[in-house]
């Protein structure tokens, strides 16, 4: 674990230093990245959650009542959450890569945008939101394919709107979730899920591998837009600490790996980036 002290900064000046003194990075980014695209984050400055936490897999597969809330959430949050686009901070992180400056960069978000800005060597590490999995027979579908089916048997839902939540779903508390109707897979009539890894489901092994693999290749890793407040991310900040590799993390509040930070920018993303 480095000794350095966390030295936090209001303004961007040293992560330029930060980038050029270690060529080869491993990124780390979290839903900071996404709130300038509109989609809003999880957490409050100091760690806590903002809103009631998301479902779990245990409920959502042993719970057809859990099942019917998540899609109704899901069918009138994914209008907005589909159309969502590339903000600043993916750009950045785009042109990062483009000079050759990245080892990977893995993501804790699920809605792609770092792949429609323009960045390639990206590991989804909570899965893609914008696909849907049996889990009998394994076959995927588009979201967007699945969003005409949720609409067709439940037309009466097209018409609602709300404010948006975090997973690309919508905050409906109050309603009458009863006769919302959830389609089977189309092929063996299983159980579908969002292709992405809920809570207290395991993140699948050979991402894990690849972003360690990819961490030991860099010089340094950044944190960008990430409380690291779960372990799926916060266990890279852990690892780099143990290799001697420092780490900066562009973050508004408290992060898990605040002791193990040697630069801490409390900033936008977008801002704290603008350099790049």
């Amino acid at each position: 674990m480095s000794s350095q002290a966390i030295e936090v900064c209001t303004h961007a000046a040293t992560l330029p230093e930060f980038v050029a003194a270690h060529p080869r990075l491993f990124v780390l980014t979290g839903a900071g990245c996404s709130t300038d695209s509109g989609i809003p984050d999880y957490r409050d400055a100091n760690g806590g959650w903002k809103r009631q936490q998301p479902v779990t897999y245990q409920a959502f597969v042993g719970e057809p009542t859990t099942r019917q809330r998540y899609w109704a959430r899901s069918l009138v949050g994914w209008r907005r959450f589909g159309r969502a686009q590339p903000n600043a901070t993916h750009h950045a992180l785009a042109r990062l890569e483009q000079q050759g400056k990245l080892t990977l960069l893995l993501t804790q978000n699920v809605d792609r945008l770092h792949q429609a800005a323009g960045s390639e060597n990206v590991v989804d590490l909570h899965g893609r939101l914008d696909r849907v999995r049996c889990l009998a027979c394994e076959y995927r579908m588009p979201r967007m394919g699945f969003q005409v089916e949720l609409l067709r048997l439940n037309p009466a839902w097209a018409e609602l709107d709300a404010a948006d939540a975090p997973d690309g779903d919508a905050e409906l508390e109050g309603r009458d979730f009863s006769g919302f109707q959830v389609p089977s897979c189309q092929r063996c009539t299983g159980l579908l899920k969002p292709d992405v890894v809920f809570f207290g489901e395991n993140v699948p092994r050979e991402r894990v591998d690849a972003g360690m693999q990819a961490l030991h290749d860099a010089d340094a890793m950044l944190v960008v837009g990430s409380s690291l407040m779960v372990y799926s991310g916060y266990r890279f900040a852990h690892a780099a600490a143990r290799a001697g590799k420092p780490i900066a993390a562009v973050n508004m509040g408290h992060t898990r790996a605040d002791p193990l930070l040697s630069l801490k920018i409390e900033q936008s993303c977008a801002q704290a980036l603008a350099f790049l």
